[in-house]
């Protein structure tokens, strides 16, 4: 028989571990977030559905995006024992330039509709997480304004090809005037995919109050407060627009860029250069002769070509065939820091992020981006340890195996 007997006081006062409870319910509910994906679901709740759905959609059925996802999802990792790793570097050179974390913010159009914060938060978390912030063509935040929101922050900037040639290379200048190290050409983009959540939600840019958005925003009047009593939405880099965003992109993208606009764009740029957008190892080649620093392996987030190639496996052979000859950088389907890890042992000299940081802003303005790369270094950092690589260098492709 066991032997009982009433606890005493003395035995009950180290297990009673009372904390203050958090009032501010902003640092509660990011406090909580222990994921991205919990990230989302708090932004899915913040966020008219308008703009969440343009964060978190695709392109027609969205097979891309679910199968980028489920791609890293089914990746095996083989650690490495007994391996001292008290101590782990996570920084690495990307295009000349330490970043402290082998990931950065990647470009996002529209940023200011998923929070009246927008860029400037992101810029402001890149900065102080010692990683470089990519403004995009289609951002709502100037390039002048973006520079003055993080003077110390690295910054690359995003450019979509006008069918105005003049208007794009002004937006080349003035990046280059500004600071901006790095630019990134979106290749990819000939016309716009078909997001079909946009087209059924009506999104147009600004969003307009219609019945049903009016419905949308009766338990989310946080996030139309601060966007009536804010800047109006308008864009850094154009004249405000009243249609919807496929009309205003299919206006905008140029279907005849080729190679030689290429060519013709590097010969202007001062700094490093790096294309965006390839799916194969023949366009990898291609651009790689034309002499540019780096390229992104990237389907544009499955948001173009859907059924496009998933960017993670083509990451080996394009590294094989390119490797030596420029940087090969990857987005696309990236939620957690452990797919940051796989892409960085197969090969990848940086990745890039663009949902998550989308569903951190929408979840809590600059807080949350600072809250989501929280997660993702946290989780880098446990995994490399957990593979027994103490710097990013020790990642290997044989820790990982695609299945």
């Amino acid at each position: 028989m066991v032997e009982r007997r009433l606890p005493r006081p003395k035995d009950l006062a180290p297990l009673m571990q009372l904390k203050r409870p958090e009032l501010n319910p902003k640092k509660r509910r990011l406090a909580n977030a222990l994921t991205v994906e919990d990230l989302r679901r708090i932004a899915k709740r913040r966020t008219p559905r308008a703009a969440f759905d343009y964060t978190d959609g695709a392109a027609e059925e969205e097979f891309s995006l679910s199968r980028a996802r489920q791609t890293f999802r089914d990746v095996t990792l083989h650690p490495r024992i007994l391996r001292d790793v008290s101590s782990i570097d996570t920084s690495v050179q990307v295009l000349g330039k330490k970043s402290a974390w082998p990931f950065g913010i990647a470009p996002t159009g529209f940023t200011r509709m998923m929070h009246t914060e927008g860029e400037v938060a992101g810029v402001r978390a890149a900065g102080r997480a010692g990683i470089p912030y990519s403004l995009s063509t289609m951002g709502t935040t100037s390039i002048e304004d973006v520079r003055a929101a993080g003077p110390d922050t690295r910054k690359w900037f995003q450019l979509y090809m006008w069918k105005d040639r003049d208007r794009s290379m002004n937006l080349v200048q003035r990046a280059a005037d500004n600071g901006y190290d790095t630019l990134l050409v979106t290749v990819d983009v000939p016309v716009a995919g078909a997001r079909l959540r946009d087209t059924r939600n009506g999104l147009t840019i600004p969003p307009t109050l219609t019945p049903k958005t009016i419905v949308d925003a009766i338990p989310r009047p946080w996030w139309w407060f601060d966007f009536l009593t804010t800047e109006p939405l308008s864009f850094a880099t154009l004249d405000r627009w009243s249609g919807t965003v496929a009309e205003l992109l299919d206006v905008m993208f140029d279907p005849t860029v080729d190679f030689d606009d290429l060519a013709w764009i590097k010969d202007q740029w001062p700094g490093s250069l790096v294309v965006k957008g390839i799916q194969n190892v023949e366009d990898a080649k291609l651009v790689a002769s034309l002499g540019v620093d780096g390229i992104i392996l990237s389907n544009h987030g499955g948001r173009q070509l859907d059924r496009a190639p998933i960017p993670l496996r083509l990451l080996p052979e394009v590294v094989r065939e390119v490797g030596n000859d420029l940087e090969v950088m990857v987005d696309t389907g990236i939620m957690s820091g452990t797919d940051i890890v796989t892409a960085m042992a197969l090969g990848a000299k940086f990745t890039l992020v663009g949902r998550a940081y989308l569903y951190g802003l929408m979840a809590g303005g600059e807080a949350g981006v600072d809250r989501m790369i929280e997660i993702l270094t946290s989780q880098i950092a446990r995994t490399m340890k957990l593979l027994g690589a103490r710097s990013i260098e020790e990642l290997e492709p044989s820790m990982v195996t695609l299945n």
